[in-house]
């Protein structure tokens, strides 16, 4: 099944897409890329944010502050979410989980990615001056989805039974 089609179902059956992911080997290059592809996304969402900031305070211009959330998202997160999914891998295991050090990146890296369009929706909803209660409903439906998607996930990646 394709990457848009699987994102979308991970959200009703997330389990699932990372059983099916896994099943398809330990493949570094595609959990790279579904890393890279989710920061890309979650650093274009941010692009109405800072365009309103850049316009509120233009002490501070919006390639400046492009050019920081490019680093933030593309360069540095990337190392950030290797080292969360080697923490989340050492605590499954401590508590009896049984996956690899693939598994849980996959896991945490496929939620990025799947939770990516919520996202995308949450820069819109700033970006077009919503009140603030329909901006943190959206920043909620956001993080909440990618928190249940990777707890999901992880969990599918580290039960017992699935590859060491």
């Amino acid at each position: 099944m394709g990457i848009a089609a699987d994102m979308l179902i991970s959200w009703r059956h997330p389990r699932r897409v990372i059983r099916r992911r896994l099943d398809e080997g330990v493949r570094e290059d595609r959990a790279l890329i579904y890393l890279i592809a989710g920061c890309g996304l979650i650093f274009v969402a941010q692009w109405p944010r800072l365009a309103g900031l850049a316009l509120a305070d233009p002490s501070t211009p919006l390639n400046a502050r492009l050019g920081g959330a490019l680093l933030a998202w593309l360069f540095i997160m990337p190392l950030v979410l290797y080292a969360v999914a080697a923490v989340s891998h050492l605590l499954a295991r401590a508590f009896g989980g049984r996956g690899s050090w693939f598994s849980a990146r996959l896991a945490l890296f496929w939620a990025l990615l799947a939770a990516a369009p919520a996202w995308l929706a949450n820069g819109l909803v700033v970006g077009l001056g919503l009140p603030q209660p329909v901006q943190s409903v959206f920043g909620v439906v956001a993080l909440g989805g990618f928190v249940l998607i990777w707890g999901a996930s992880l969990y599918q990646a580290e039960k017992p039974g699935a590859p060491s």
